[in-house]
């Protein structure tokens, strides 16, 4: 049996157990060079910022060149092919149609004590989204960050992107004209995350950050968590596919391969009962990876994180899946339903055979922005409530008071709170 394929529970417990080692392990050779990053942004600023804009991306910035106004961002996206313009369309209204059902309500009401109750949401007030650069260009990601905000009320997006000749990606300006940003900064790295956090004199900071990147941008990310909010800390991306020999065996390698063509570090998984579909999908795999672009990317990831599982009953995939809580999770078998019920621990479920993956990452209309390194545990995909506070509201009068106070004395003094009770008592004393 090939070494990708593994059934014995031992063996699936070890390769799941590795899996939790490996998304707790820290780069510590990175973070020390992303403190570093920070303390000099922190003391030198600008300065600092087109330093590294300079060393990093060969990009000369200075105070009036880092900006691109909405004016600009219209300029570049004219030269976006029009083809792509209207599929960044069609994309933009379907995220907003399933976000905008997200959009959670106020409450207000009197409890049986008479005391007035409520909650309100307000959005926060600026953002700051940021979109990976180099030879990549990702517009949906522009979108899947950028209208979630929107829709929440956010005032302020602005969007960091690093540049090398000072032009912006025609496909990224129309991505940003769609999603209406107001400002792009053209920077990027662990550099930009501090900047947009702290501020400079040409950054102006914003209250969360959001956005994939590199392991530079994901340690800074979350070293500067505390400072401002961040959407999550996102690893390498991940897909389980859960398939039955029913499924073209083709379709099935072209899904794992869609993922470990992310990075070398993406892990694609796939969980069937029947050993011989297995064989059939590792061959297709082999085949489509001789015509891939990013073949070298998709190879080195599947050979180093890829794996198959086989399981004897299918509909108790969940079982595993609910350990793995993987950050995208395939449902090509028939009842793919009556195994969505038990799934607990999942980023994303795309159900049926004719459900890819991928069309989640651009059209369907839900957030690809999802947990990875099985934080899907405890944690969902990016959508309008990340962009939203909940405040809360309590009005007592005098008889409401006297109802709750001498309860909240009581427990105010076993916690050794005396300023608390008097703040209490003094009001049930002399209420005139």
């Amino acid at each position: 049996m090939s070494t990708k394929i593994i059934s014995k529970d031992t063996d699936i417990k070890k390769f799941i157990s590795n899996i939790v080692d490996q998304s707790n392990s820290l780069n510590i050779r990175v973070e020390r060079e992303v403190e570093k990053i920070f303390r000099n942004i922190k003391n030198k600023g600008d300065s600092a910022l087109f330093n590294y804009a300079k060393k990093f991306d060969n990009c000369k910035l200075n105070t009036k060149n880092i900006l691109i106004t909405r004016n600009k961002i219209k300029d570049f996206a004219k030269k976006c092919p029009k083809d792509i313009a209207k599929a960044l369309f069609f994309s933009a209204s379907r995220i907003k149609q399933f976000h905008i059902r997200q959009i959670p309500k106020d409450y207000k009401y009197k409890d049986n004590k008479g005391v007035v109750l409520g909650s309100k949401w307000k959005p926060i007030n600026s953002i700051g989204v940021y979109v990976p650069g180099g030879t990549a260009c990702y517009p949906s990601s522009v979108l899947m960050n950028s209208i979630p905000a929107k829709i929440a009320g956010v005032k302020r997006i602005v969007m960091a992107t690093p540049q090398k000749d000072l032009k912006l990606n025609p496909i990224i300006a129309k991505a940003a004209e769609i999603a209406d940003i107001d400002l792009i900064y053209r920077v990027g790295g662990a550099h930009s995350i501090a900047a947009l956090a702290w501020g400079t004199k040409s950054v102006e900071s914003v209250d969360k950050i959001v956005g994939p990147g590199n392991i530079y941008v994901t340690i800074a990310k979350k070293k500067i968590f505390g400072d401002v909010g961040i959407d999550m800390i996102a690893g390498p991306s991940e897909i389980l596919v859960v398939s039955d020999k029913n499924n073209d065996p083709s379709w099935i390698a072209a899904d794992l391969l869609s993922q470990a063509e992310h990075d070398i570090n993406s892990r694609a998984i796939l969980l069937t009962d029947d050993l011989s579909f297995a064989r059939k999908v590792i061959k297709s795999i082999n085949l489509i990876l001789k015509k891939l672009p990013r073949s070298k990317i998709a190879l080195k990831s599947w050979k180093n994180n890829g794996k198959i599982i086989i399981v004897k009953n299918i509909l108790n995939s969940y079982k595993i899946i609910n350990q793995l809580a993987p950050e995208h999770l395939e449902l090509a078998i028939k009842n793919s339903e009556k195994v969505l019920k038990n799934v607990y621990n999942a980023g994303s479920v795309f159900l049926g055979r004719y459900t890819p993956e991928a069309i989640g990452d651009y059209v369907a209309g839900p957030n690809h922005v999802l947990p990875t390194g099985r934080t899907a545990r405890f944690s969902s995909g990016l959508g309008v409530i990340d962009f939203l506070k909940k405040i809360t509201f309590t009005k007592c009068n005098k008889k409401s008071l006297h109802l709750l106070s001498n309860s909240a004395i009581k427990i105010a003094k076993a916690e050794g709170l005396e300023g608390h009770a008097l703040s209490i008592d003094v009001r049930k004393k002399n209420n005139g």
